[in-house]
C-alpha cells in the first residue's frame, strides 16, 4: 500500500548509496539506523537538507537518519519501497517487536504462517485463477482435460501448489534468518522424485531408522512440515552451527550441517508426528459419523479449513474414498463443500467493507479462486491474518455441513472443487439430482451468510488510538493547554546543548533538558498515556492530558544494549499518573558497558506552544517541576 512517505523513502535509499550499499536497517524511537558497506557513498549533505529529515549522524559504525516520532512509518515505507525485507534487522518479527507486546503462542503461529505466505500471494492468486478457469472450460466441454493445451496450462496453474514446500522454504528462510537457498533446497528435497513413493525407491528408513510419510504419501503441497523444518534450521544454524564451525570452512560446512541434520529430523520426527495426528483424526471422525451424521457434518464443516491449513485434511480423504468404493456414497465430501463458499462470501464482504487498498487489491483474485475451490489466497491473504473472519467462516461452514447432512445430501463420486464440486451430489445410479440442488442452495446461502457477517463485524486494523479523550485536551481556542512537566529522574540537570548527540543537542527534536541520573528509576512526569515504549526499554514516549508529547531517552545510543540493564514497569498504551514507576535501569552495568546515561527529556511538539520554559535548577528530584509549556 502506497504511503505518503514513499517519496522521502526513495530519497533516503538513493542517498545512502543505494540498496546495494545497505547491509542492514533498523530503527529506534527517532531515527533510522543503517549499517552501510561504504559510508563515503552516502550523500550526507543532501539528506540533511531534505524536508522530513531532522539531521544525519554517523557514529559507532552506524549511519543514522534522524526522522522524529513518525520513524516507524518511514521505516515501513523504506522497507516496502526498497524491497529491503531481507536486510531489515526487524525481519521476521519487526512488527511484533515494534509493538512492545509479547504475542500469545497462537498469535505468533498465525503471524509466522501469514508472513511466510505474504511474499507470493499475488502469484498464488494467479495460479488459482488459472486452475479455476481450466476446470470451468473442461466442465462446459470447451476444453478436454486430455489435450496438450490443458496439460501445459494446468502445469503452470498447479505448480505453485504442488511445489509449496520449496516456495515456502525460501520465504520461511527470510523469516527465520537463514540463507534463502537453504530453505529452498530443504523444500525441494521433500518434493524430489525419490520422495514421491515410487515403487523403485526405498523410502522406508533413513540410516536404519523407520520413516513414516504423510497420509498423502508425499510432502508435495504441504505447508506445516517445511515451515517447522526451516524454523528448526534457523535456530540450529544461528545458535549452534555457526558457533562451532571454524571461519575457514563456514562457507560450505554451515549449510552442509544445517541441511543434513534438519532434513533427517524432518523425516524422522515431523513426518511421523503428522501421521499420528492424521490417524487420530481419522479415528475421531469415524466415531462421530457413527454416532451422528449431523454432528459429523457440523464438525467437518467447522474444522476442514483448519485441517487444510495444517495439511491434515488428508486424514479424512482416505475415509471418503473408502466410503465411495465400498458403499457408493460419502458424507465427508458433502459436509465440507460449504467451506470454500463461506471463504468466498467473507472475501466479498471484506472487499466492500475494507478501506485498506492492499486488502482490496487481493480480494478480487481470492474471490475468483474461492469460487473455483482454491481458498489459499483467501485464507492466507485475507481471513487468517485477521483471525476473527477466519473463525466466522468456520462457524458458517459448520452450519452448512449440518444442514447438508440433515437434508440427506451425499457425495457419490469424487469431483472438482468449489462450483465444480456440484456433480459429486448426482446419484449416477438413479440419476437423482436432488442432492445437487441441496448443495447449490446451501453453498449460495453460505456465500450470503458470510458476506453479511463480514459486512456487520469486519473491521480494519485501526491505528493506535487514545482510549480516553482527556489525554489530549486542547484549549478552547485550539491551542494546547499550559502544563507543568515533572522530572522523571532524580539527578543533575544539563542543558540539551551539552548532549553528545546532534539530534538532541541541536534542539531539532524539540525543546527540553537532560538529566544525568543519580539512581536507576524513571517515573511518569505527568498524568497521561504511554504512547511509545521501545522494546529495548531505553526510550519512552508519553502524551500528557494537556497534549504535550514527551520523549524520555535514557542514555546515548543505549539501543545497542538490546534491553540489557533495562526493566520496564509499564507498557505501551498504559494510562499513567504522575509519579508512577515506569522503568528501572542498572546505572552501573550501563556505564560500565561504555554508554553515557545523560537522559534527554524533550517536548517533541514544542512548535505547537508559544514557549517551552525549562528549569534553571542544577539538580532535581523526580516529581519536581522542570518544564512549563505555555
Amino acid at each position: 500500500m502506497a504511503s505518503k512517505y514513499d517519496g522521502l523513502s526513495r530519497i533516503i535509499i538513493q542517498n545512502v548509496g543505494g540498496k546495494d550499499n545497505i547491509i542492514s536497517i533498523t530503527h529506534c524511537v527517532t531515527r533510522l539506523r543503517f549499517k552501510l558497506k561504504d559510508e563515503s557513498k552516502a550523500n550526507t549533505d543532501i539528506l540533511k537538507e531534505t524536508d522530513g529529515i531532522v539531521t544525519v549522524i554517523q557514529s559507532g559504525g552506524q549511519y543514522m537518519v534522524v526522522i522524529g516520532n513518525h520513524v516507524p512509518q518511514v521505516f515501513d515505507s523504506v522497507i516496502s519501497v526498497g524491497h529491503l525485507e531481507s536486510k531489515s534487522a526487524l525481519a521476521g518479527g519487526g512488527e511484533d517487536e515494534g509493538s512492545g507486546e509479547k504475542q500469545s503462542p497462537f498469535n505468533a503461529f498465525i503471524s509466522i504462517i501469514t508472513s511466510v505466505f505474504t511474499p507470493f500471494l499475488g502469484v498464488l492468486c494467479a495460479c488459482g485463477i488459472i486452475k479455476g478457469v481450466l476446470a470451468l472450460l473442461v466442465a462446459v466441454n470447451v476444453l478436454s482435460d486430455q489435450s496438450g493445451t490443458y496439460n501445459f496450462l494446468y502445469s503452470l496453474g498447479d505448480a505453485a501448489f504442488y511445489f509449496l514446500p520449496p516456495i515456502l522454504g525460501m520465504s520461511a528462510a527470510k523469516k527465520f534468518k537463514i540463507p534463502e537457498m537453504e530453505g529452498l533446497l530443504l523444500g525441494a528435497a521433500l518434493c524430489y522424485p525419490y520422495m514421491l513413493g515410487a515403487a523403485d525407491y526405498d523410502i522406508t528408513n533413513l540410516f536404519g531408522i523407520p520413516v513414516t510419510m504423510p497420509p498423502s504419501g508425499n510432502y508435495t503441497s504441504s505447508v506445516i512440515p517445511i515451515i517447522c523444518a526451516v524454523a528448526f534450521a534457523g535456530w540450529f544454524e544461528n545458535k549452534c552451527v555457526k558457533k562451532i564451525v571454524p571461519d575457514t570452512i563456514k562457507l560450505f560446512a554451515v549449510p552442509l550441517i544445517t541441511m543434513l541434520v534438519t532434513f533427517c529430523l524432518t523425516l524422522w520426527i515431523i513426518g511421523p508426528v503428522a501421521s499420528l495426528i492424521s490417524t487420530g483424526l481419522a479415528t475421531l471422525f469415524t466415531t462421530i459419523n457413527t454416532i451422528s451424521p449431523v454432528l459429523m457434518g457440523a464438525v467437518v464443516g467447522f474444522f476442514w479449513q483448519i485441517l487444510v491449513m495444517f495439511g491434515l485434511h488428508w486424514s479424512l480423504v482416505p475415509i471418503a474414498m473408502s466410503n465411495l468404493s465400498t458403499v457408493g456414497e460419502d458424507i465427508i465430501l458433502a459436509a465440507m463443500i460449504g467451506t470454500t463458499f463461506a471463504q468466498t462470501g467473507a472475501c466479498l464482504g471484506i472487499f466492500l467493507k475494507t478501506k485498506d487498498k492492499k486488502i482490496k487489491s487481493l480480494a478480487p483474485a481470492a474471490i475468483i479462486s474461492g469460487i473455483a475451490g482454491v481458498t489459499e489466497p483467501a485464507i492466507y491473504g485475507l481471513t487468517l491474518p485477521k483471525k476473527a473472519p477466519f473463525f466466522r467462516t468456520c462457524a458458517v461452514s459448520a452450519v452448512a455441513g449440518a444442514v447438508i447432512c440433515t437434508m440427506g445430501a451425499k457425495a457419490y463420486q469424487m469431483a472438482g472443487m468449489g462450483v465444480f464440486a456440484y456433480p459429486e451430489f448426482v446419484n449416477s445410479k438413479t440419476n437423482d439430482i436432488s442432492g445437487m440442488i441441496v448443495g447449490i442452495v446451501v453453498t449460495l446461502l453460505c456465500v450470503v451468510a458470510s458476506f453479511i457477517v463480514e459486512l456487520i463485524f469486519y473491521k480494519d486494523n485501526a491505528p493506535a488510538k487514545k482510549e480516553n479523550n482527556e489525554v489530549q485536551a486542547p484549549a478552547a481556542d485550539g491551542s494546547l493547554a499550559a502544563e507543568e512537566i515533572a522530572a522523571p529522574i532524580t539527578g543533575e540537570v544539563l542543558p540539551l546543548s551539552e548532549i553528545k548527540d546532534e539530534a538532541f543537542s541541536s534542539g531539532a527534536l524539540g525543546n527540553g533538558l537532560a538529566i544525568r541520573p543519580a539512581e536507576g528509576k524513571l517515573y511518569a512526569p505527568c498524568d497521561g498515556e504511554v504512547t511509545t515504549f521501545f522494546p529495548t526499554g531505553h526510550a519512552i514516549g508519553i502524551q500528557s492530558k494537556g497534549g504535550a508529547d514527551i520523549l524520555i531517552h535514557v542514555g546515548m545510543d543505549t539501543v545497542q544494549l538490546n534491553g540489557k540493564g533495562f526493566t520496564p514497569k509499564a507498557a505501551q498504551g498504559d494510562k499513567v499518573k504522575k509519579g508512577d514507576l515506569l522503568l528501572e535501569f542498572d546505572v552501573k552495568a550501563i556505564t560500565e558497558a561504555g554508554y553515557s546515561l545523560d537522559t534527554p527529556v524533550i517536548i517533541t511538539n514544542s512548535d505547537d506552544y508559544a514557549d517551552v520554559v525549562v528549569t534553571d535548577s542544577k539538580s532535581v528530584n523526580h516529581g519536581d517541576t522542570v518544564i512549563n509549556t505555555l
